[in-house]
């Protein structure tokens, strides 16, 4: 299974979209919360080539996106390629 990573905030609808797709599918995820860990927004900006937004969205190091580019790879049918997953 792949290694996920979310850089989000608690009140972030989008964040919450991610999460529910996530499990939803049973992935496994590394969630950061850049509110309460202030210190990794830097890292977050710099790994994702000057996005500040949230989520912020990484599989096995690869940038993905945000919310939407998250459910445009399940709706393409290319989520499950990316998560090492068959289903």
């Amino acid at each position: 299974m792949a290694e996920v990573e979310l850089y989000t905030t608690m009140f972030c609808p989008y964040c919450a979209r991610a999460r529910a797709l996530l499990e939803r599918k049973c992935v496994d995820y590394t969630e950061i919360d850049i509110i309460e860990e202030p210190a990794r927004r830097d890292e977050m900006i710099k790994r994702a080539d000057g996005r500040t937004s949230v989520p912020q969205i990484f599989i096995n190091g690869e940038h993905i996106g945000g919310s939407d580019e998250l459910v445009a790879l399940e709706r393409d049918g290319e989520l499950d390629a990316k998560l090492g997953s068959a289903r």
